[in-house]
């Protein structure tokens, strides 16, 4: 225990790890950016290319519990390998896709390794730093998935305005392809079979007295994440045509928005251990008054549209991390990795489910509801998290 508190911290490989899931969630909304110039090279609607989220994130939840269950067994370091380079595969083959349905395999494809590809990372920070340095150790490899954020899919999307959006699968593939290599030089092998250093299940889950909690941090992701992807998704589209910029706006207020959600980060880091209840709350009433103004504002005044974008990525920039964190601040610790899988679930069936109601909302009813349809969502999560809220901190594991 002593050479363990005085092992050094292992940056450069949680590092690692760190780019392994910013190219992973990069890979996975690409798409999101680049969904005008997809839906015109393949010469099929919006709303098809937006179903490509919808397909990747349902494959997700559909196949991560039983391919994990089958592969536990398996080396989690050479699982990682594999996966980077499924999606290494995955990247290539929707650069090079000749027609829709070649696109769509090739995302369910990407969908079943991605589920496996979460399974094995989000535990092997615990597994490389000792228990007192567990916090410190996911707060670095979860900047790999703000960074995507941030600018991954705004500079894949940029890349691929400028020189069509097959190469800009094909560069992402490439960066797979050099976090893959990272991963088998400079992550050690892990035992992952015997106890983690998070301690051991004591008693069996179901005598867990914080196991409503996860529910109810799941149902509030759920109403989040799903109302933010309904609109998120044909952001593209929507700042071309609804708030009539053109297409030539898209690549470069994505790249805003990227740095508008970095401020969102800081200020969910900076207020959200003292003030987590009003920190997340803040954030989602931000989100409600920016998408209000941004939709009166839309193709009458472009600086005021623009304004409200920003401040609607800012809100939205701090909110997926206050989520986690409160799922992990609510729930026992041996029920942590429980709390983290369906927390991960309810990510991607909202992603899904987002994507594909802003699809159907958006062939009916046109692109000006879809910030609407974001702020229904929105208000009813803040109903339920006033109405649930009591209940969840008096079940706290303390």
């Amino acid at each position: 225990m002593t050479e363990q508190r005085a092992a050094p911290f292992p940056l450069l490989r949680l590092l690692v790890i760190a780019g392994a899931i910013f190219v992973n969630n990069t890979s996975e909304f690409l798409p999101t950016g680049l969904l005008p110039d997809i839906a015109h090279g393949l010469r099929v609607s919006e709303s098809q290319v937006g179903l490509l989220v919808t397909v990747f994130a349902g494959t997700v939840v559909v196949t991560t519990a039983p391919l994990t269950a089958l592969t536990q067994r398996f080396s989690r370091k050479w699982l990682m390998v594999v996966t980077l380079g499924v999606f290494f595969v995955v990247n290539v083959l929707c650069a090079v896709a000749p027609n829709y349905e070649l696109l769509l395999a090739a995302r369910v494809l990407g969908g079943l390794a991605h589920g496996l590809f979460w399974a094995v990372t989000a535990p092997y920070a615990a597994r490389l730093v000792p228990r007192q340095l567990l916090s410190r150790a996911i707060a670095v490899t979860s900047l790999g998935s703000s960074a995507a954020f941030v600018l991954g899919v705004p500079l894949g999307t940029a890349l691929g305005h400028a020189l069509g959006w097959r190469l800009a699968f094909f560069v992402t593939g490439l960066a797979v392809l050099v976090f893959a290599l990272l991963v088998v030089f400079l992550l050690p092998p892990v035992t992952h079979l015997g106890s983690p250093v998070t301690g051991p299940i004591e008693l069996p889950p179901h005598r867990d007295r914080t196991i409503p909690v996860i529910v109810v941090v799941c149902v509030t992701i759920v109403l989040i994440v799903t109302g933010q992807n309904v609109f998120y998704t044909y952001i593209a589209p929507w700042i071309a045509q609804a708030a009539a910029m053109g297409t030539g706006a898209v690549p470069p207020l994505l790249l805003a928005f990227g740095v508008a959600g970095a401020v969102g980060l800081v200020i969910a880091g900076a207020l959200g251990d003292r003030f987590p209840r009003g920190t997340l709350l803040g954030l989602i009433l931000l989100l409600i008054a920016s998408l209000s103004l941004a939709s009166a504002l839309a193709g009458v005044s472009h600086p005021g549209t623009i304004a409200a974008l920003l401040a609607w990525n800012v809100g939205f920039g701090g909110i997926p991390s206050l989520l986690q964190a409160r799922m992990m601040h609510g729930t026992s610790q041996r029920l942590r990795d429980l709390g983290s899988a369906w927390a991960t679930i309810a990510f991607n069936v909202s992603i899904g489910g987002g994507a594909l109601l802003g699809g159907v909302l958006l062939d009916r009813l046109g692109l000006g509801i879809l910030p609407v349809g974001e702020v229904a969502f929105l208000i009813a999560a803040i109903a339920f998290m006033l109405a649930t809220d009591r209940f969840r901190i008096a079940r706290h594991p303390g």
